[in-house]
């Protein structure tokens, strides 16, 4: 069995101040991923026992950022998605492991008055081309035949996708993160082949979010988002043994978000 956990810190050394190191003895992942890491290289050192772990840093400081920390040894690390549009911000790393790709995203917001959606846009469409790559490239056996690999891609993907996803889908209708093009987007990444392995596993859950702002005491009345996932390609639909979110954990104003893989 595989463990893997998502977390977007919003600020890794903030959230080492608030007990990170026993979150995440505790939560005890093969694989725990980052984003919003905020961080430069040589900011910070966060070593594990036992782990590896692999960084991409945004050009801007205090900006972005993802990391995956790894108890398994890659065959090959990866960092952005190829595009120099969209690779100044620290926003993917890709771990190709024997059978699977693991690919940690911090997805851009929309922002306020949507002035960063058409980007957006373009990023979305860049991402799912990626990931379709990932999932259609062939591998060689040790038996001399050909292969894919299974794709894993986990994240705040910055978008509740249904209606179910947030606490007030009405008032919040055409904000960032629940406008409909992002909304169409993720449904346009579904039908290319992949799964959202919480819904896939409690397509009814409601009120269960990852996100809530740090306004209006949002957590405290759980008038939150669903934004973080594990979406994987349809070829590892078979092997999601559990989904959970971790709603009780704090530190940010995310939570971590979790995959059992068989």
């Amino acid at each position: 069995m595989y463990k893997f956990i998502s977390w977007n810190v919003n600020g890794l050394r903030a959230v080492c101040g608030k007990g990170f190191a026993d979150i995440f003895a505790e939560l005890d992942a093969d694989f725990f991923c980052l984003q919003e890491t905020k961080l430069q290289e040589g900011q910070i050192d966060l070593e594990f026992p036992g782990y590896r772990s692999y960084w991409n840093y945004a050009d801007k400081k205090g900006y972005s950022g993802t990391a995956i920390y790894t108890r398994h040894e890659p065959v090959s690390v990866a960092y952005g998605i190829g595009i120099d549009e969209h690779d100044h911000e620290g926003r993917a790393i890709t771990l190709e492991m024997d059978d699977f790709y693991l690919v940690c995203v911090y997805v851009p917001n929309s922002q306020d008055g949507l002035k960063r959606l058409d980007y957006r846009m373009r990023w979305e469409d860049d991402f799912r081309a990626y990931l379709c790559g990932l999932a259609s490239r062939e591998h060689e056996t040790p038996e001399g035949g050909r292969r894919t690999k299974g794709v894993i891609v986990c994240g705040d993907l910055n978008v509740a996708h249904q209606e179910i996803d947030l606490k007030n889908p009405k008032s919040n209708r055409m904000n960032a993160g629940f406008t409909d093009q992002e909304r169409d987007k993720f449904s346009s990444l579904l039908a290319a082949g992949f799964v959202d392995t919480f819904r896939h596993m409690y397509p009814e859950a409601r009120d269960i979010y990852s996100w809530w702002s740090y306004r209006f005491q949002a957590r405290q009345k759980n008038a939150g988002w669903r934004i973080d996932y594990f979406v994987v390609s349809e070829d590892l639909a078979g092997r999601i043994n559990d989904a959970k979110i971790h709603t009780e954990i704090f530190g940010s104003d995310h939570c971590p978000v979790e995959l059992t893989l068989k």
